[in-house]
């Protein structure tokens, strides 16, 4: 029994060590700024850009800031499943790709994600602590975005 054990321990292991050898490409654009980015569209306030670069950007544009946890498998094949589900559902670095009615869309949703509580992910703060948005932050963001519906 206990020579099944250190068995099934070690394969385990060789399987584990295995799975490092896959290290997908990231989610790393070296272009610079292009004009199909969210600044470029919004006359954004600093402000309101470090907020968003810091909370949202990892998963919801075309640059990933990896953490060195990253490198380890599976926990990379997780954070890749997050930030291509946040980039299908907005991808700042794409935003004038939208239409005018799909951008101010996106807009009313990160208003009423922040103000729900819903944005960033709690599994993401949990360790990005620095992502947590305070009352405050939520409510430059929330009222510039209310600002923006209110010129069109």
């Amino acid at each position: 029994m206990k020579k099944r054990i250190k068995k099934i321990a070690l394969i385990g292991f060789i399987i584990f060590l295995l799975m490092q050898c896959y290290q997908p490409a990231r989610n790393v654009s070296y272009e610079q700024v292009s004009s199909s980015n969210f600044t470029e569209v919004y006359k954004v306030p600093k402000n309101v850009e470090t907020i968003l670069r810091t909370s949202c950007y990892d998963c919801h544009s075309n640059n990933t800031n990896y953490p060195l946890y990253s490198y380890v498998q599976p926990i990379r094949f997780f954070m890749d499943g997050h930030i291509n589900d946040g980039k299908k559902e907005l991808n700042f670095n794409e935003f004038s790709n939208y239409s005018k009615r799909k951008q101010k869309n996106k807009l009313d949703r990160i208003a009423k994600e922040i103000k729900e509580n819903e944005m960033p992910l709690n599994s993401y703060t949990l360790i990005h602590k620095n992502a947590v948005l305070s009352n405050n932050q939520k409510d430059e963001v929330i009222n510039w975005i209310n600002t923006l519906n209110k010129d069109e």
